[in-house]
């Protein structure tokens, strides 16, 4: 049975699309939220009134982070080596962060422009745990965009 457009979506599983390449099986996705400034207006009237108005300003960049289980995929590697090593041409990428059901379709994409991976985290590492290991990816970006 299909989803009314009422009906809240259930965020099964995540991934994250760099230049065309999908990583799927993201756990968490931390941060992700569009800011932009917030300009204050006070003027008074022709005849007298105090106006206070806010209007829209510029968007800020931010930051999310990333969680998915450790795996033998080093694309976070690859990427954060770049970056670490001042080639800003390879490191900053165009991507989304993209929302699947439990069918495992995309119903929502968040665009990212510019961004670049800042840090890569490892999750504590304990001898005789049986936790799952996880890596923590923090992306900064110039501008987000929800699509459609």
């Amino acid at each position: 049975m299909a989803l009314s457009e009422l009906d809240p979506f259930v965020g099964y599983s995540f991934g994250l699309e760099i230049d065309g390449i999908i990583i799927r099986a993201i756990q968490e996705v931390d941060g992700l939220r569009m800011e932009q400034d917030v300009i204050e207006l006070k003027h008074n009237t022709n005849d007298g009134k105090f106006i206070h108005k806010k209007l829209p300003g510029r968007p800020r960049a931010g930051e999310i982070t990333l969680t998915r289980g450790l795996t033998s995929d080093n694309s976070f590697d690859k990427w954060i080596k770049a970056a670490q090593f001042g080639k800003m041409g390879d490191a900053r990428k165009g991507g989304a962060v993209i929302v699947y059901d439990f069918e495992g379709v995309a119903i929502k994409r968040y665009n990212l422009t510019n961004c670049w991976p800042t840090v890569l985290e490892l999750s504590t590492l304990k001898a005789g745990d049986s936790s799952v290991l996880t890596e923590r990816l923090t992306i900064t970006y110039e501008r987000l965009e929800p699509e459609g």
